[in-house]
C-alpha cells in the first residue's frame, strides 16, 4: 500500500501566487494525496481562490480541505496543519513557490528505497528579472543551510509531531533542522529539482537593517543549538550569498 502523502500551505493575502501553488498539487502523478490549506484570515481574495479548486480536487481524487482562523504566523500554522492531517509522510510548499508535476511521486520512492525520516531534493531558483538556477541538494559536514531546500523538504508526521516548529522567528525552518541533525535522525538527498521558489519576501528584503536582523536570528538558532561562535563567519557568508546571486 502506497502511503498518503500530506501537502500543507500556509497563506495570508496570497491572492497574486495562490492558483500557481495550488495548480501545481492538483498536478501531481501520485494518487495519494491530502492538501490543507492553512490560512491567517485573509483580507484579501485568497480564500476565493482557495474554494474555487474544490471541484476540481473532488474530480482527482484529493483530499482537499482550507481552514481559516487566526494563528501566530507561519510556523504556528504549519505545526496546527501537522496536527490535523492524515499523511504518514508531510510536505509543506508556500503560497509563492510550487512543485514539479512528479514531486510527490519522486519523494515516495525515495522514502520507500532509503527508510529515511525526512527528505530535501534540488530547487529551481527565480529570480524577480525572470532568470533562473538550480540549488542543487547535498550533505555537508558543516551544520549550513547552503545544500538545504526546505520548499522541497518531506518528512515523517511522527517526526513533526515530536520536532515542532518553535515559532520564535523568520529561520524556524532552519532550527528545525539542526535539531534533526543533532539527534541523528535519518535524511536523505533526491538528486532531481521537485520544486521552483521565488527569490523575493523577508528573507530576500534588501537594506542594512534587515540583513542584519536575519544574520542575529540565525547566529541565535546556532548558539541555542549548541554550536561554535565561528558560526557568525557562516550567518554573514549566507547574507553576502544573497545579494549576490539576487
Amino acid at each position: 500500500m502506497k502511503p498518503l502523502v500530506t501537502i500543507l500551505t500556509v497563506t495570508l493575502n496570497s491572492e497574486e501566487t495562490l492558483a500557481q501553488t495550488i495548480e501545481s498539487v492538483l498536478e501531481q502523478t501520485y494518487e495519494k494525496i491530502e492538501y490543507l490549506i492553512i490560512d491567517g484570515l485573509s483580507e484579501d481574495r485568497t480564500l476565493e481562490i482557495a474554494h474555487s479548486y474544490e471541484e476540481a480536487f473532488l474530480r482527482k481524487g484529493f483530499d482537499y480541505r482550507i481552514v481559516s482562523e487566526k494563528d501566530n504566523g507561519m510556523y504556528d500554522a504549519l505545526n496546527k496543519g501537522v496536527q490535523m492531517c492524515k499523511g504518514e509522510i508531510v510536505g509543506n510548499i508556500n503560497s509563492d513557490d510550487w512543485y514539479e508535476a512528479d514531486a510527490v511521486e519522486k519523494t515516495v520512492q525515495c522514502f520507500e528505497n532509503t527508510g529515511c525520516d525526512l527528505l530535501y531534493a534540488d530547487l529551481r531558483m527565480h529570480r524577480k528579472d525572470g532568470t533562473t538556477f538550480i540549488k542543487y541538494a547535498k550533505e555537508t559536514k558543516l551544520a549550513t543551510s547552503r545544500g538545504w531546500n526546505h520548499p522541497t523538504q518531506f518528512a515523517k508526521r511522527e517526526l513533526y509531531l515530536r520536532e515542532a516548529y518553535k515559532c520564535e522567528g523568520l529561520h524556524d525552518d532552519f532550527d528545525l533542522l539542526l535539531r534533526i541533525k543533532k539527534r541523528h535522525y535519518q535524511t536523505a538527498i533526491l538528486h532531481c529539482v521537485t520544486a521552483n521558489f521565488r527569490m523575493e519576501g523577508m528573507s530576500y528584503e534588501k537594506g542594512l537593517a534587515q540583513t542584519m536582523k536575519r544574520i542575529r536570528t540565525r547566529y541565535s538558532i546556532y548558539r541555542n543549538n549548541g554550536y561554535s561562535r565561528l558560526y557568525l563567519l557562516e550567518c554573514v557568508l549566507i547574507e553576502a550569498a544573497k545579494s549576490v546571486i539576487g
